[in-house]
């Protein structure tokens, strides 16, 4: 299978090499959100992310391009195919964890995890499996979370904690922390009973190491828990993210076609119309069943 997605961080000094790239190569350049620039050649994108910063290829020209014009014009060496030899931790056996909905007023706290090893990673690198955050198409993460339920060697488990259980467990925990590292911890447990030769998981950073650490002794888990920001990187957690949205995006379709109002995502102005819209055709008492009732939009509607 080619390329037709690649992702890399890179230098501050590089974001102006690259765009001199693009403009030398005649790319047609548009403003995106969160990046410095986004251009299009034919059928190649090439996406510069603020954040990191990161450079994000894709088309069916991404593996022309990383190889003859971002390797040794820009990052200086060859990494496409080698990702084994500069990234080992990363294709040995873990659990890679993340959530989503953590952010959004509506909807449900979908916590997922996924198992992988040398050759699941390989081919879920090879599939263009990615952050969630980075893929805006509803399309593209059904199609990527079927992949990854469908890679051979890859184990999987989703919670998603409805916005009525969610708002009880909240006034329990009083603290959104400590119920990010419940149900992670959940997740782990789940896997490291499915795959009990694991040995490590990793997640991105959402707090201090033994609010997670300690979550996981309540569960009666032992393994050895590393966390890091930009957690995303690592193909197991991209993958946990991406089944984490699809099952958060499943739930916000259903319950806008179920509500008869289109649930908008985030949280802001757009996001608050739609809550009074609802509690104007089914009542004051629909916020809690479709929302987080402890973020200030609740105060706001």
């Amino acid at each position: 299978m080619s390329l037709a997605s690649y992702t890399m961080p890179i230098k501050e000094v590089d974001v102006e090499t690259i765009r001199m790239l693009l403009e030398e190569g005649g790319f047609d350049f548009k403003e995106k959100p969160y990046a410095h620039f986004s251009a299009k050649k034919g059928k190649l994108n090439v996406t510069v992310y603020e954040k990191g910063p990161k450079v994000l290829v894709q088309g069916k020209e991404t593996e022309d391009f990383v190889r003859f014009t971002l390797e040794p014009l820009v990052l200086g060496e060859a990494r496409l195919g080698y990702e084994e030899l500069n990234e080992p931790e990363m294709f040995e056996p873990h659990f890679g964890v993340d959530e989503s909905g953590k952010g959004d007023f509506f909807g449900p706290l979908v916590i997922a995890g996924v198992y992988t090893d040398a050759s699941s990673t390989r081919s879920l690198m090879d599939a263009g499996v990615m952050d969630s955050k980075r893929i805006k198409s509803c399309a593209k993460i059904a199609k990527l979370a079927k992949i990854i339920r469908e890679t051979r060697g890859v184990s999987y488990e989703v919670v998603s904690i409805g916005p009525e259980r969610y708002n009880e467990m909240y006034a329990s925990f009083k603290n959104l922390n400590r119920l990010l590292a419940w149900g992670h911890a959940r997740v782990i447990r789940s896997l490291a009973e499915k795959v009990p030769s694991c040995q490590r998981a990793l997640s991105d950073q959402f707090a201090r190491k033994e609010v997670l650490e300690n979550e996981l002794a309540r569960h009666g888990v032992k393994i050895d828990l590393e966390q890091r920001t930009k957690g995303e990187s690592d193909v197991a957690v991209a993958a946990a993210s991406i089944l984490a949205r699809e099952r958060f995006v499943q739930w916000v379709a259903a319950s806008s076609e179920k509500s008869g109002i289109e649930i908008p995502l985030g949280a802001g102005p757009h996001v608050i119309e739609a809550a009074r819209e609802l509690i104007a055709a089914h009542g004051e008492l629909i916020l809690p069943q479709v929302a987080k009732i402890h973020f200030k939009t609740a105060g706001d509607v």
